[in-house]
Formats: structure tokens, C-alpha cells, sequence
């Protein structure tokens, strides 16, 4: 009897034990683990009434300016589907976007997520993610890579810097891979880059994604453009610039508890006359557009096969490249897919102490060709997604 009583308390402390650890699991986690994530390539086949665009870095914010550019006109993709890619072991939790995705009845909208172990050494050079990377880039008709985080530095042969702040490898190590493999790049020479077989594939880097594009192919990072170029070593020495040299809003580093701070500096950029991709967007623009950026690194030595298109206005940092050899692939400094670009409502301040509110479409409203500037940039680059579908 005794023993059985034993048994029985024994059963009743694992049960609470039980019991208590499942508290410490959050429902979402415990969600996770009970429904593999979505690996919509494994049974994908070639579009053929669809336009299919891969997106890295699918976050909910990344549909909302996806949509955004959709109600603005800049989108003229009706039957659109969009895959977005990530790896498992990044740090952002994709299951928000797959809940944003359907309460917002997207039905056009898959994800696909890749386990490959990846690493620094592994990166440029056929790897465990190379037939999974293959399989993307065949059965889609273009490619977008987002802003985000700081990149390791070993992934450019560097030691990493103290202001450099390395927040989710994984979406790195993936991205860098799948650009590599992409273009190619100057750390492998001999390996043949996917888009020899596809010369005028699309692809967009938008800030880190430019970046990517020109570490990927074999480039090298300013860890911090304000203290590398302009020689400033605080905020205060860097609030005394003139606002065309902040490449983002410094009050943040000084007054981040202020909602209303802009989370972009909009800065006038100068395109270089001799880039092909401007004159493939149409006749040459009369003055210089403003853009919106928040970056504190900057493009340093170039990558294999990329050319230098656009620059800040005192010529310091590259602002925009395009690839010599495949002429649909364009990378950003800034961002033209920031949503908050084309809504009218006065919201933002660029210090703590300013007084009236602005609107960013207000803005590039006023300062032409900036809003032409951004239609033509997305007209291009959707028009050529569409143009080059197998539809």
C-alpha cells in the first residue's frame, strides 16, 4: 500500500512538472512545433497562368509595402503570386507573416523554408542549399531582397567592427548564398553563375539587399560610413552635418523613445548619366530625387560584375549599382518600397524638438522628379518581371 502510494505522488509531481513546463511554452511556440513550416518549391511547377516573384525576408511589414505599392498603381501585376523564402534558423518569427497572410486573404501568397546548414565557409561554393537554390530561380520570374540587420563581416574577410551589430546570421547565410549563386562572384571565378542561362532575370536589392548583392558577388563593407568617411565619432558631431550626408535620422540613437521620429532621412541622390538601367527606364530626369535611407554601412570595394549607379550628392557613399553583364539586376541604397512614401498623412518629425508633422509623399511631391522617380523605378522593375514570365 505504502508503495503504491509512493507511485501515485511520484505520478501527481511529474504531472505538475509536466503541467508547468507547458506554461513556459508559449501557445504560438507550442503551434510551431506541432505544423511543419511551408516548403511550397518541393511540389511547385513552372507558372503558367501566374507571374511568380520570390521575396526574401517575408515579413508581415514586407507585404504591407507590397500592397501599398499595389493600391498606389506602382504594381501592375493582377495575377501576381509571390513565394517568400527564408531560413528556420533566422531569428524573425514567420509564423506572424503567415498569420498576416490569412487574415488578409492572400491567397496568391506561399512561403518556403529552408533547413540547409549554411555557414561563412560554406557560402560561395556548391552547398547544401545549392539544388534547393536551383529549384527557386527555375520556377520563378524574379527575385526581391529587403532591407534589414548588419551582415556578419567575416562573410567579406573582415574582422567585425564594435558598431557593427550582427542580430539574425542565418537570413545572411542564406541570402549571400543565393546571390552567389545567382551572379557569381569574385571569391569563386570558376563556378557558373544561374543567370547564364537566364541573362535578363530581374533581380532588386533594396538596401541590406543591395548590399548582399555586392558582398555576395565578392564585395566589401564601410562598417560605418560616419565614422570611416565623415570622420565623426557621435551623434553630436554627426547632428552638426548638413542633413544630405545623414544616411538615417541620428535622433534615434538619442531620443528612440519618441514615436514620431522618422524612421527614414530623405536625401537627394545623384544618378550617374551613363547608367543603362536609368536610360532603360525612360528620358533622363530633370534634377535629383530624394530617397528615403536608414544604413550606417555602405558599399566599399565592388563585386564581380557590378558598376556603380548612383551616388550621394557630395559622392561618398553608392548609392545604387547595376550588374555590367545581366541588365535587369539592380540594387538600392535606399528604399523605394517604404509604404509610408505615399500616404498623405502628416505623421513624422526629424528631431525631437520640431514642431509640425510631415508627410514623406508631401515631400517628394514637392521635390520633383522624386515621386516620378520612384513610379519609374517600379514600373521598370515590375514590367520587366511580367515581360520575362513564361506565361
Amino acid at each position: 500500500m505504502f508503495r503504491f502510494r509512493a507511485r501515485l505522488q511520484a505520478f501527481a509531481v511529474l504531472a505538475l512538472m509536466v503541467a508547468a513546463l507547458g506554461m513556459l511554452v508559449p501557445p504560438a511556440a507550442a503551434a510551431q512545433n506541432s505544423s511543419a513550416p511551408e516548403r511550397f518549391f518541393d511540389t511547385a511547377r513552372a507558372p503558367k497562368d501566374l507571374v511568380r516573384l520570390v521575396i526574401f525576408y517575408p515579413a508581415p511589414n514586407t507585404f504591407r509595402h507590397l500592397l501599398a505599392l499595389k493600391a498606389e498603381g506602382m504594381l501592375p501585376i493582377d495575377n501576381l503570386e509571390i513565394v517568400g523564402v527564408y531560413h528556420v534558423k533566422e531569428r524573425t518569427d514567420y509564423r506572424e507573416s503567415v498569420r498576416f497572410v490569412r487574415d488578409n486573404k492572400l491567397a496568391n501568397v506561399h512561403f518556403h523554408a529552408v533547413s540547409a546548414e549554411l555557414g561563412i565557409a560554406s557560402l560561395y561554393q556548391a552547398n547544401a542549399a545549392s539544388a534547393e537554390f536551383r529549384k527557386i530561380f527555375d520556377l520563378s520570374d524574379g527575385i526581391i531582397f529587403f532591407g534589414g540587420p548588419d551582415m556578419p563581416p567575416a562573410a567579406y574577410g573582415e574582422e567585425t567592427d564594435f558598431r557593427t551589430v550582427v542580430e539574425n546570421p542565418y537570413r545572411h547565410y542564406l541570402e549571400l548564398s543565393m546571390i552567389f549563386h545567382l551572379l557569381g562572384g569574385g571569391r569563386n571565378p570558376d563556378f557558373k553563375a544561374f543567370l547564364e542561362d537566364r541573362p535578363d532575370y530581374p533581380v532588386l536589392g533594396i538596401c541590406l539587399g543591395m548590399q548582399s548583392l555586392w558582398v555576395g558577388t565578392g564585395g566589401t563593407m564601410i562598417q560605418d560610413l560616419w565614422s570611416e568617411i565623415y570622420g565623426k565619432t557621435t551623434v553630436e558631431d554627426v547632428l552638426a552635418l548638413p542633413r544630405d550626408e545623414w544616411h538615417k535620422n541620428p535622433y534615434e540613437m538619442i531620443a528612440p523613445h519618441d514615436p514620431a521620429l522618422a524612421p527614414y532621412m530623405l536625401h537627394p541622390v545623384r544618378l550617374l548619366p551613363e547608367s543603362r538601367v536609368w536610360k532603360a527606364m525612360g528620358p533622363a530626369l530633370d534634377g535629383y530625387p530624394l530617397a528615403a535611407s536608414s544604413h550606417h554601412q555602405a558599399a566599399d570595394t565592388p563585386g564581380k560584375g557590378f558598376a556603380v549607379a548612383a551616388r550621394s550628392m557630395d559622392g561618398k557613399i553608392i548609392e545604387a549599382i547595376e550588374h555590367e553583364r545581366y541588365p535587369h539586376v539592380l540594387g538600392v541604397q535606399f528604399h523605394p518600397e517604404f509604404r509610408k512614401l505615399w500616404d498623405p498623412a502628416p505623421e513624422f518629425k526629424i528631431g525631437p524638438d520640431d514642431g509640425a508633422l510631415f508627410s514623406f509623399r508631401t515631400l517628394i511631391e514637392a521635390h520633383p522628379p522624386s515621386f516620378e522617380f520612384h513610379k519609374r523605378l517600379w514600373s521598370w522593375f515590375f514590367e520587366t518581371v511580367r515581360d520575362g514570365s513564361r506565361i
